[in-house]
């Protein structure tokens, strides 16, 4: 039998620490923000079923804000709301999550073009400054550390393409995403090659060429696909195993 979630909690090393107490009007989000941390750092897997009573504790919230994350959560796609067996991590089938990554290859790719046209000194000097803070993480092996900071890049990349449209279809898509991008890097060897095409988009940015970091991008989105496919395949037969 699985440990419950608490213990889950304390024996994962992603695990955020409790929550202070905090003003109303902030807590919402918090809550929205810690649980999905949880979710991308593994602490909880797709498929796990969401103890209310457990995560009230472990947050130190009551059951109300709880509620009002999980609604947040489900209209993200990350967990899956039933009136009969409550709340779920939501877990994609290999399918989609091919298809999600390759949308995804395409909507990082356009917004590399763009970008390369539309970015600021200012913004370049920023997705710079992130980029030297994620290698040190890497140095440290500081996964969080530095997942955290490479998606703060990717995101400034979609920023700084300034098309609303493309925005709103990125961060949709991307946050169903992130526990598998987090995943991906995982591997050393999948981390190291992950900080190389980061050196590739520097410096396509710096030089302006769009076409070359279209198509890094793109490359990067789907070795991560490729990367975390066989993990999923896993996650669904330990989910078979575990409804049986």
């Amino acid at each position: 039998m699985q440990n419950s979630l608490k213990e889950e909690m304390v024996a994962s090393p992603a695990a955020a620490p409790s929550l202070p107490r905090l003003a109303r009007p902030r807590l919402h989000d918090t809550v929205v923000e810690h649980l999905r941390q949880f979710i991308v750092e593994g602490v909880l897997t797709p498929g796990t079923k969401l103890n209310e009573r457990e995560l009230c504790e472990t947050l130190g919230i009551s059951r109300t804000p709880l509620r009002e994350a999980f609604k947040v959560l489900a209209a993200e796609g990350l967990i899956d709301l039933s009136p009969n067996r409550g709340a779920s991590i939501s877990q994609m089938s290999e399918s989609e999550v091919r298809e999600n990554f390759e949308l995804m290859s395409g909507l990082e790719a356009f917004s590399g073009e763009l970008a390369c046209e539309r970015i600021t000194p200012a913004e370049l000097a920023e997705i710079k400054a992130l980029h030297y803070a994620m290698l040190v993480c890497r140095t440290q092996n500081d996964l969080p550390g530095y997942y955290s900071r490479n998606q703060e890049i990717h995101d400034r990349i979609n920023e700084a393409a300034r098309n609303s449209a493309l925005r709103q279809a990125y961060q949709s898509i991307n946050r169903r995403l992130q526990a598998m991008r987090f995943r991906s890097n995982q591997q050393s060897e999948k981390w190291d090659q992950a900080i190389d095409d980061h050196e590739d988009m520097i410096k396509a940015l710096e030089a302006r060429d769009g076409k070359k970091l279209a198509a890094v991008l793109k490359r990067h989105l789907l070795e991560k696909r490729d990367a975390v496919l066989p993990l999923v395949s896993g996650d669904g037969m330990a989910g078979q195993r575990m409804r049986g």
